[in-house]
């Protein structure tokens, strides 16, 4: 079996329980994957669990590698008579989709889309998860949670272009998100770019470039050098296997504020004064987060400055309505009431009863007004308006949310322009505080009123 160079230790290496194999287009990884599973399963009696998100692309991916590399080997056989008779053939049936090797040794195919197919699987050892961004993390949970075989070692092997720093890949392995979702790091991405290589606990990380297979052929390279001149974002990912986004910016215009011109920002602020400020609220709870964002529109410059934030998850409405920043929010909402500017902070209009309850804690809330069928498409164009979006950088949330926000794609490729790679609760924020400017507004408004909202 022929092996490039980067992979060689990966080959024969089971020394972990998880192995983690990130790189761009043609690396390689998957199919030393698959010569790994195989040199195992011919010098060891093990059940390997193969599974992608959808079962239908099973048979032209994985099983077609598998069948590859053994019908090299002279091994692939789909005579089960002729597999009997044989001391060495290993039988590949398309009924159900699976491999058997002489020593009693099995490879199963499964796809996530029919879990209760996997969770009836007995004596598996080995499970790898192909594309595995496209797995949902709770079908990965559940793999972890119920694949255990008694007195084996278990070993789950991970493949995966990078993609959005949001997937749950790089959440899991690289970089964690805390209740307030700040961040922490795992591994540096950028070591493990540089190495190739790198372990952390019982985790085996590896990073691979499509010049690391050396049977890749040169225009196939080139091919993906040309990406650099008409999508540099998919270019980092292709070619390089760099996590960040991969397709069209929703907000391009957005730039962080430096060191050097975060004053200068926070000074228009105070000059544009609070008849331009406004107050989103996002609620969330388990997965999702309490977003509020705070922001100035400045209509003169076609500006919007996002100057404050306040993120948390698994924090019922008592415990959020209590927390510190979200007590300045009121006193400033109660400050500017007092100076006759009729502001509120604008909530999502899907959950009245959270609202009530903090308008009856002394909150100047409301519900938004511009959430209806249609009004995600509406909306992402309202804040495209802007011709620039800047963010102070102590917004981290909005920073890591809004920078690389992309829009999802169609099976066919077509751009869908009210859906997107990640659900950004500080954009949803941001859309309900600017409930009442309209797209006119931001283009020629000039008429805003101490009694204006």
């Amino acid at each position: 079996m022929r092996v490039g160079p980067a992979f060689s230790d990966f080959l024969f290496d089971w020394d972990y329980e998880t192995y983690l194999l990130v790189g761009g287009y043609g690396s390689g990884k998957s199919y030393v994957i698959a010569q790994k599973i195989i040199l195992k399963l011919l010098e060891e009696k093990r059940v390997c669990l193969v599974v992608r998100e959808v079962f239908d692309t099973m048979y032209e991916s994985c099983f077609s590698l598998f069948r590859e590399i053994l019908d090299n080997a002279g091994l692939a056989t789909d005579d089960r008579w002729a597999f009997k008779k044989s001391k060495s053939k290993v039988l590949l049936s398309k009924s159900p989709l699976s491999i058997e090797f002489q020593n009693g040794s099995r490879i199963i195919f499964k796809g996530m889309d029919k879990p209760e197919k996997v969770k009836s699987i007995n004596d598996v050892s080995i499970v790898w998860l192909e594309e595995a961004s496209e797995i949902k993390y709770s079908g990965y949970e559940e793999l972890l949670g119920r694949i255990r075989t008694p007195n084996v070692s278990m070993h789950f092997i991970l493949s995966t272009n990078p993609v959005s720093k949001e997937n749950w890949i790089y959440r899991h392995f690289f970089s964690y998100l805390d209740e307030y979702g700040d961040e922490h790091k795992i591994i540096d991405e950028d070591e493990l770019y540089e190495k190739g290589v790198l372990v952390k606990g019982d985790v085996y990380y590896h990073h691979s470039i499509p010049t690391d297979n050396p049977w890749l052929p040169k225009k196939y390279i080139k091919r993906l050098d040309a990406m650099r001149a008409y999508d540099y974002p998919l270019y980092r990912v292709a070619r390089w296997g760099m996590f960040g986004p991969n397709g069209t910016r929703v907000l391009p215009q957005l730039v962080v504020a430096d060191s050097r011109s975060t004053q200068k920002w926070h000074r228009r602020i105070e000059e544009l004064g609070p008849q331009s400020q406004y107050f989103g609220l996002d609620f969330g709870f388990e997965d999702s987060y309490n977003a509020v964002v705070s922001m100035s529109v400045d209509l003169k410059n076609e500006t919007l400055i996002i100057w404050d934030e306040i993120f948390k998850n698994h924090i019922t409405d008592p415990e959020f309505a209590k927390e510190e920043k979200m007590q300045d929010l009121k006193e400033r909402l109660d400050s500017y009431y007092a100076q006759g500017y009729t502001k509120f902070l604008v909530a999502d209009n899907e959950d009245p009863k959270a609202i009530q309850f903090y308008r009856q804690n002394g909150f100047r809330i409301r519900a938004c007004r511009n959430k209806f069928s249609g009004s995600r498409l509406s909306n992402t164009r309202k804040v495209k308006r802007f011709k620039k979006i800047v963010v102070m950088p102590s917004c981290q949330n909005t920073i890591r949310e809004l920078k690389d926000l992309t829009y999802k794609k169609a099976a066919n490729g077509d751009t869908i322009y009210d859906e997107f790679n990640i659900d950004p609760h500080s954009f949803s924020a941001i859309w309900y505080a600017l409930d009442t400017v309209t797209v006119a507004d931001v283009k020629e408004r000039s008429y805003f009123s101490r009694k204006g909202n």
